[in-house]
């Protein structure tokens, strides 16, 4: 993890369900606020899951781990309505991180306005941390986006992003928690 955030940064741990850092977070729905006793921890010692480490849970497991608007999204592939999720026009500094499993997905540095009113991102953080497949469910072909350690959904990634990569990975709030940098 050193390498995606700058040395000498702490990050705040935001409601992240299953995110690994022993900071003692609870899942957070999206119509409620953060915790606001959460620990500020360094980035030394957050334990992101590394990549390749798979999570496998039972639909009992998922159902019980996350809320009913991130079950739909996670696990069914369902898609929340535009300009409604809590991280659409959301700028603050940090990490956005699977809110299944809490494994690192996109930087803030790489979110822009699309003007289509989900979060969108120009690349994932990471190789390996987020996949793809074939989608051609409603009439279309697109190309589906999916947490790569526990296959949840995350949106689907278009050919019409800014540059540099010309990418817009359009991802659902639901599916995501944020780790929020701090300067020490």
């Amino acid at each position: 993890m050193k390498a995606l955030l700058p040395m000498g940064l702490s990050v705040l741990c935001v409601g992240i369900t299953g995110c690994g850092t022993g900071c003692g977070a609870a899942a957070s729905s999206p119509d409620e606020p953060s915790p606001a006793s959460v620990p500020v921890r360094s980035v030394a010692d957050a334990d992101f899951p590394p990549v390749g480490n798979r999570l496998e849970l039972s639909d009992a497991e998922w159902r019980r781990r996350l809320t009913a608007a991130q079950y739909d999204v996670l696990r069914e592939q369902g898609t929340e309505r535009a300009f409604t999720g809590r991280f659409h026009d959301h700028h603050e500094q940090g990490v956005y991180v699977c809110a299944a499993c809490g494994a690192p997905l996109f930087r803030s540095e790489d979110k822009f306005d699309s003007g289509t009113g989900w979060p969108s991102y120009t690349r994932p953080i990471e190789d390996g941390r987020v996949a793809s497949e074939r989608d051609v469910t409603l009439g279309m072909v697109r190309t589906e986006v999916h947490c790569a350690r526990c296959d949840g959904h995350l949106g689907h990634v278009f050919d019409d992003g800014p540059p540099p990569t010309g990418l817009r990975y359009c991802i659902n709030s639901a599916s995501l928690d944020f780790v929020t940098v701090r300067t020490p």
